[in-house]
């Protein structure tokens, strides 16, 4: 029996992001029911990369091996942003993937633009998207629309959507590994905190985060203050497990707040020797206390951070965990701190609602109202006395209340947010759904180089015209990234013939990258074809034309492809000896696959790919030193 092909699109599984990790979580659990065949779609990463390979799954990027292309795509911030959620690559992938199910989860504006695409409606397709914030976001509730199944990471956006005339919408959680997060012995414990410095009787209050504008640092560090006043003799520290280098200026807030250096502590991270301490913050770049290596410890963060296993030993050495935020998706480390049945303290808003419910066992903090300029969501201001005074309850809990509601939190986050738990959902959503006989055969979204511009005045006018028909963007607007550097560049002086050879060059790319090669080959010259590759430069493609009449003459019956660059395509137009242009792919550097090989009875009786000598691995320098070998061809067989 066949297995059904799953393909997840979403953040790599080994980054240290929210979806990241959730990613992992699922596609591991997954993976060990031996059930399904699956492809992880990995957003921001090149499509080959070799840590694709650490995994046992199937894994490619989203963005291009080519380094030239990659930063073609990067000169546009609209551009690269669509390329690196998935957008670029993403019908090349599912034609080659063709899988039963796909499902993206991420930001609604780095999934919506799935919905448009010939095959969303053919599978079984899904939309996973965090929503934090009222009202909820327009293109949110359009998406809904058009989209069968729509799930959400928190209840709180399942409920309101729901008021909105949603009634699809379901909630599935992001997965956390409660075998990997639990609260160890009270040795264990004691050993970790005698391993970092930390005396046994000093209270910690613990924030895992990254360093956004939406964690509420500030009310933290106030409410931890009054904290401290209300109670002199407490020996207390705040432990900030985040990154220093991004976000909230902490040491700056710290010392507006009257808080000492030795009042915080934060985690550092050795990217030598992996190990962490915990310890006051002295600038990034530290000399490692552990393997002694130079500059090579520094705050944590989602480019290097701790295992989730380090982590773990992070939070156990917290006595209580605070979560004060503006919104959030979900806020996977409030699950993880329940897990590890510490008394948590979740900002009761957004998903921190569904944290707050009596049954999940949390001290809600109270928070005022505010309005996120320039959206008008809705945003938590938490309270600093609620915090003080929710931290104040947890130092007067005796020691058997405190287990007992640390025990039925974790219970309910195993429940709730397990990987068990999301996994079976999935996996139940997967086996039920429909059978697919769809054979892929789409066009995918392509520009149209070749294009003739009207006569527009308006810069603006004249931008917003080339995103819609070079390259059929169909949602673009004057608010859009791409669109206002571009007119940047055209208040800084940028010729439009610059511009627009641009668009059109990435046009080109898109439509080569969203055609297959039976796309571009002749159906009546089978067994008959001669591939000549030189992808670039300008002149190594304009010396190659001196070696194509040869061809011609020593192949007369077959007919010569020329693959390159789209940029170089119009070097080789009106060529006699050319009976075709198409674009260049890395594939073509294996003979294998051009000429076949076993079963794959490949495409071109004779492939030639002299750039390989000359372009990739350049083998014809020796210093200027070489003397030519091979002189007389006459004596060979001699």
């Amino acid at each position: 029996m066949k297995k059904k092909k799953v393909l997840l699109q979403t953040d790599f599984a080994l980054g240290k992001t929210g979806f990241g990790r959730n990613a992992k979580a699922l596609l591991s659990y997954l993976y060990k029911t031996d059930k399904y065949e699956l492809v992880h779609y990995c957003c921001g990463t090149a499509y080959s990369a070799i840590q694709h390979k650490m995994l046992p799954w199937k894994s490619v990027g989203s963005l291009p091996d080519d380094q030239a292309e990659l930063e073609q795509i990067n000169k546009d911030p609209n551009l690269a942003k669509r390329a690196s959620y998935g957008e670029y690559y993403l019908d090349r992938v599912m034609k080659e993937e063709k899988p039963d199910i796909y499902i993206a989860a991420q930001d609604i504006w780095g999934i919506d633009f799935a919905i448009g695409k010939p095959w969303f409606k053919k599978i079984s397709s899904v939309l996973w998207t965090t929503l934090d914030s009222l009202p909820i976001l327009p293109s949110a509730l359009e998406a809904a629309k058009k989209t069968d199944n729509f799930w959400v990471w928190s209840s709180f956006a399942e409920k309101e959507m729901k008021k909105l005339g949603h009634d699809h919408v379901q909630t599935v959680h992001g997965a956390v590994d409660a075998n990997v997060f639990f609260k160890v012995s009270d040795s264990k414990r004691a050993t970790l905190r005698n391993m970092q410095g930390i005396p046994n009787d000093t209270f910690i209050v613990g924030f895992v985060f990254r360093n956004q504008l939406r964690k509420s640092v500030p009310n933290l560090l106030e409410g931890f203050k009054e904290l401290k006043k209300k109670n002199p003799k407490l020996k207390t520290k705040l432990l900030l497990h985040t990154h220093y280098g991004e976000g909230w200026n902490i040491p700056k807030l710290a010392r507006e707040y009257d808080l000492q250096d030795e009042d915080i502590l934060t985690t550092y991270i050795c990217k030598a020797c992996n190990k962490y301490a915990i310890q006051q913050f002295h600038g990034q770049e530290l000399d490692c206390p552990f393997c002694k290596a130079e500059k090579s410890s520094g705050t944590t963060n989602v480019g290097h951070g701790v295992t989730e296993e380090q982590l773990n030993e992070i939070y156990n050495l917290m006595d209580v965990y605070c979560h004060p935020f503006t919104s959030g998706g979900q806020e996977m480390p409030i699950q993880e701190a329940k897990m590890t049945e510490l008394i948590t303290l979740v900002t009761d808003y957004s998903c921190g609602e569904e944290m707050c419910s009596p049954e999940a066992n949390s001290l809600p903090l109270k928070w005022s109202e505010y309005r996120e300029h320039g959206t008008e969501f809705i945003k938590a201001s938490t309270s600093p006395i609620s915090i003080c005074r929710q931290l104040g309850k947890v130092l007067k809990m005796k020691p058997e209340a405190k287990s007992k509601m640390g025990k039925a939190a974790r219970q309910w986050a195993v429940d709730n947010f397990s990987i068990e738990a999301v996994g079976k959902k999935i996996e139940a959503f997967i086996d039920n759904a429909a059978d697919v006989n769809y054979d892929f055969n789409f066009e995918g979204r392509k520009g149209n180089p070749n294009y003739v511009m009207p006569v527009i005045e308006s810069d603006a006018d004249w931008i917003l015209h080339m995103y819609s028909n070079i390259l059929n963007y169909e949602s673009m607007n004057d608010q859009d990234d791409g669109f206002k550097h571009w007119m940047k560049e055209r208040e800084k002086g940028a010729p439009r013939e610059k511009i627009e050879q641009y668009f059109r060059q990435v046009a080109s790319k898109e439509t080569a990258q969203n055609t297959t090669l039976d796309d571009l080959l002749s159906e009546d010259d089978e067994g008959k074809r001669i591939l000549f590759s030189m992808p670039k430069s300008a002149g190594d493609i304009f010396l190659s034309t001196s070696l194509f009449r040869s061809i011609k003459e020593t192949y007369p019956d077959h007919n010569l492809y020329v693959a390159t660059s789209p940029e170089f395509m119009n070097i080789l137009d009106g060529n006699p000896h050319v009976y075709k242009v198409i674009p260049f792919s890395e594939k073509f550097e294996s003979h294998y696959f051009t000429e076949g090989s076993s079963k794959n009875k490949g495409y071109f009786e004779i492939s030639f790919i002299p750039f390989i000598t000359t372009q990739k691995y350049q083998s014809y320098q020796h210093n200027g030193k070489d003397v030519i070998v091979y002189k007389d061809l006459k004596y060979a067989h001699n």
